[in-house]
Order: C-alpha cells, then sequence, then structure tokens
C-alpha cells in the first residue's frame, strides 16, 4: 500500500448538530457513534453559510463563499475557480465525489450555464458519456434531488435503470403534480434509494483506488435529512412522534431581533408590515414559520428516521474501508454542511437567522494511531478549515488561496485550538438579506447590511440564545469588543494569493 493517508470525506445535507445518538437518547446512530468512539468528537464546528451550495463550495476550495464567488443558493461555483483537487493530482492522489455536488445552479443562463440544470440534467446519454472536467475530480458520480423531487437524474437516474427500475419517474414527481404528493413514508424501495447507490459506488471507488495502490480523496454526500420529510419503509415507523421531544419558541423571544425573525412569527405576515422589500425575489425562508407541533413532531420522527437510515448506508461504507484494509490508513471526517430548524426559536428548515441550530454542525474525525480515540474538543472549527486540513494530513502545504487553517494540531492533541473564532457569512438577496456572524468562546454577534438592529448572545450565560443583548447597558462595553475583534478578523480573512517578492 501507499504510504500516504487516504481521506475520506462523508458528509449528510442540512443535519442539525445534536441529532447523533452519542448526545441525543432519542435517536439511533450506532454506525456513526461507533465512529465517535473511535476519533474525537467535534462539538464547536461551523459552517461558513448555513445554505448548501456555499458551504460545498468552500468544502472545496478551502474559502470563504464571499472568496470562492458562490455566495448563495442560485450561484455557481465558476469553474476556473481553484479547488483542493488541484492539489490532489500534482501529488499522485485520485479524487472522487459521489452524490450530492450542488456547486451549480438548478437553472442556468446563457452566460452561467450549468450541468445540474435542464435539460442536461436528464440527458442521461450525456451522463453516460461525460468525464469532465468537473471542478477536477478524476472520478464523480452525481445527484441533484432531495426525496421525491422531479430534478432527478444525472448518474443516480442511469444506476437505477441499470438495476431495473426503468419507471423510476414514477417515485419523483415533486412539484410537478403528476402524482398525489407523499407524505412521510416514500414508496421507493430501499434497494433504489440515493442512499444505497452512495454507499454502493461509494465501496466501488474503494475497491478500484486499493486495486491501483492509489492514495485518495474520497467524498460521499449524502442528501438526507435535508427535507421534505420522506423515507421508505421501515424507517418511516422508526420513532413514535408523541416520545420525541418538539424544540419550541418562547413567547416575545424576537421582539428586539431582526424584522427577517419577526415575520416568521406572524401567522399572515407581509413585507410592508416589517420593512422588507417587497420587490426582494430570493431571501429563502422569508414566510410564516408558525406551524401545528403534533404535526412537528411526525415531521421530526421521519427527520431522525431519515438520519438512521443514512446511517446505515454510511456503516456499509466504513465496513468496506476495513474489508479493503484501508480504515488503518485513512483520515475519516463525518460532518454536515449547515443545520437545521424543527422548531428552534419558532424556526423550520433555514433563512436569515444564524441561531447555533443553523451554523452549527456535528462534526467527527477519525485516524487510527494519529487521532486518539473516544475524545471530544470544544476548539471552534470551521468547513472552511478542511481543505487545509486534508492536505496537512497528507503532507501537503495548503496553497495560498486557502483561507482555512489546519486543525490537525487540535485533531491529535498537539494543540488546544488553533482559532479563537468562526465566521458565518449569509447572503440571501444582495441589499436586502445580508448578514454576518462572529462567533467566539463566549460571544456571538450578528450584524446585517441593511438593518440598525442585530444579535448579540452570551453563550455561556445563555447557551439557548434566548435573550439577544444588543440593545443591554450591561452588555455595551463587551459588545463594542467583540465588534472590534470581528472587523479584525474579517479583515485578517483577505486572501493574498500573490506572495510580495519585492519592496517596490
Amino acid at each position: 500500500m501507499a504510504r500516504e493517508p487516504n481521506i475520506l470525506l462523508i458528509t449528510s445535507d442540512q443535519q442539525h448538530w445534536n441529532t447523533l445518538g452519542i448526545d441525543n437518547p432519542e435517536i439511533r446512530t450506532p454506525r456513526l457513534d461507533r465512529l465517535a468512539g473511535e476519533g474525537i468528537v467535534l462539538d464547536r464546528s461551523y459552517c461558513p453559510n448555513p445554505t448548501c451550495t456555499p458551504t460545498r463550495a468552500s468544502l472545496l476550495t478551502g474559502q470563504y463563499p464571499s472568496q470562492h464567488g458562490a455566495y448563495s443558493l442560485g450561484t455557481k461555483l465558476l469553474e476556473d475557480r481553484p479547488t483542493v483537487n488541484d492539489c490532489w493530482r500534482e501529488n499522485g492522489y485520485r479524487s472522487g465525489l459521489v452524490g450530492k455536488a450542488h456547486f451549480q445552479p438548478l437553472h442556468g443562463t446563457a452566460e452561467y450555464p450549468s450541468l445540474e440544470a435542464y435539460p442536461t440534467l436528464q440527458d442521461l446519454d450525456f451522463w453516460k458519456a461525460f468525464t469532465g472536467p468537473f471542478y477536477g475530480f478524476d472520478d464523480f458520480e452525481l445527484a441533484r434531488n432531495h426525496t421525491d423531487e422531479a430534478h432527478v437524474g444525472q448518474h443516480y437516474a442511469r444506476w437505477m435503470e441499470e438495476k431495473g427500475l426503468t419507471n423510476w419517474r414514477e417515485y419523483f414527481s415533486r412539484p410537478t403534480g403528476t402524482r398525489e404528493q407523499q407524505r412521510h413514508t416514500w414508496d421507493l424501495p430501499m434497494e433504489f434509494h440515493y442512499n444505497t447507490w452512495i454507499a454502493e459506488r461509494t465501496r466501488h471507488y474503494l475497491q478500484s483506488y486499493r486495486e491501483a495502490d492509489q492514495p485518495f480523496f474520497l467524498w460521499a454526500s449524502f442528501f438526507d435529512p435535508h427535507p421534505s420529510y420522506l423515507v421508505p419503509e421501515p424507517w418511516d415507523r422508526m420513532y413514535d412522534p408523541e416520545a420525541l421531544t418538539v424544540p419550541q419558541g418562547r413567547t416575545g423571544e424576537h421582539d428586539s431581533n431582526s424584522p427577517f425573525l419577526r415575520f416568521t412569527q406572524d401567522p399572515e405576515p407581509s413585507r410592508e408590515k416589517y420593512g422588507i422589500d417587497p420587490d426582494a425575489r430570493w431571501i429563502h425562508g422569508l414566510h410564516s414559520h408558525v406551524h401545528d407541533p403534533a404535526a412537528l413532531a411526525r415531521d421530526i420522527a421521519i427527520y431522525y428516521g431519515m438520519v438512521s437510515c443514512m446511517d446505515r448506508s454510511i456503516g456499509h461504507i466504513l465496513d468496506r474501508l476495513e474489508e479493503l484494509g484501508l480504515a488503518e490508513n485513512t483520515l475519516v471526517v463525518f460532518t454536515s454542511d449547515h443545520g437545521h430548524y424543527y422548531g428552534h426559536h419558532g424556526l423550520i428548515a433555514k433563512g436569515p437567522f444564524h441561531y447555533e441550530d443553523s451554523v452549527r454542525v456535528p462534526m467527527i474525525a477519525r485516524w487510527p494511531g494519529k487521532i486518539a480515540a473516544g475524545t471530544r474538543s470544544s476548539a471552534i472549527q470551521s468547513l472552511v478549515d478542511l481543505p487545509a486540513t486534508f492536505l496537512a494530513a497528507a503532507g501537503i502545504a495548503p496553497p495560498r488561496f486557502m483561507s482555512g487553517r489546519n486543525q490537525l494540531p487540535v485533531w491529535t492533541g498537539r494543540a488546544e485550538a488553533v482559532r479563537d473564532h468562526a465566521l458565518v457569512e449569509n447572503t440571501h438577496e444582495p441589499d436586502q438579506a445580508v448578514l454576518r456572524t462572529y462567533v467566539e468562546d463566549r460571544y456571538k454577534l450578528t450584524v446585517y447590511q441593511t438593518l440598525d438592529c442585530g444579535e448579540f448572545f452570551d453563550l455561556w450565560e445563555d447557551p439557548g440564545e434566548l435573550h439577544n443583548r444588543w440593545d443591554d447597558p450591561g452588555y455595551a462595553a463587551e459588545k463594542a469588543a467583540v465588534l472590534h475583534r470581528f472587523l479584525q478578523a474579517e479583515m485578517k480573512k483577505d486572501v493574498l494569493p500573490m506572495p510580495r517578492t519585492s519592496g517596490a
């Protein structure tokens, strides 16, 4: 075997940080729990943006969304942007991606075409012949849909046809109206579920790389538990809604918060009432989040079922890693692209809100002989750090275009921390819903581009983020100091890819 370590990245999509069995007794994730017991749990891990495209592009580039340019859903990571895959290829590694990419929008334009858009999305002859380039990946098999969304296609649809499910379109109809919308129980047989596909094809590439005796970076990118809340039998009945905790907001909690948050708690909100531009088209999550607790409990039961179903497929991947004799020389990292609200603070799904529920993510790292088993760390992590950390594990210096920091000293117990803060960006609609958050050990501060208000939380005294101290005179000095550190952190974030070679 090659002496260089392999890197296996496993990601879920929109998974709340507290949905692992190691900490939440209401959910069962035995394979991820085992992975945690064999490595380190990183309790304070943050995404750079609580939506899919920006964070996924950051996982590939090691840059913040404001740097790599894919700043929001509906934008594109331009193909000329450097990625970590350039480094892998230069150093004899093979790189692969199976599952969700979402580096490009669902609808492209002449100026910004998208491989993940119609009609290419469902042109299976195209995907059979297409060998790239695709952001530097040597191997890639892609899909785009969440649960039964109609924009299924690409390699996943080809795989279903090859497995004999030639009528796959009948199981993926939302929101076309070609059949009655499914609720909670997905009639797609588990043998054709995308979890099965991701696990099978990831195992295939592990086998291929093992036979070639070639070090690899392989990304298994799952779609769940991103809503809609839909999962095949028997996972749809795994959890009893009446036995689950249903998070709730607190009466009056958002009275001093941003108009976006107040908007969500109104059963019939209007943009004029809250001073929000009525012409802003794409403020994701800007709607009433008022919900029925009993219905939400049923959704949570399915959400947990989706996590447990995914956990089984992750176990299949980890089992193959061991069967091939690769586990001892492979750094495995599990995380999610961002979090999810299921009643927390009265919110559902996601939007221009930066509570821990959406910006904090689960993260586990295992590397036998390097990372001590059964350990935990509260050191702040950012998903922006992963590319630089992976390269460091392989003994490769990160390129100057990356903003992320090498977290290996923390993971291996050689340092308490390598960063004292995390930055979270969110640009839903330029000049309308733009917010930035600075998180450190104790304090968390959020500012808005066009608003005078903000959020300031003391996470030591108020870990549930129920009391906004933005206008609290008792916290004025602390807020001013944190604002100054926030500004300094933004200035330090600048990427200077060209080294200075002369004084003039």
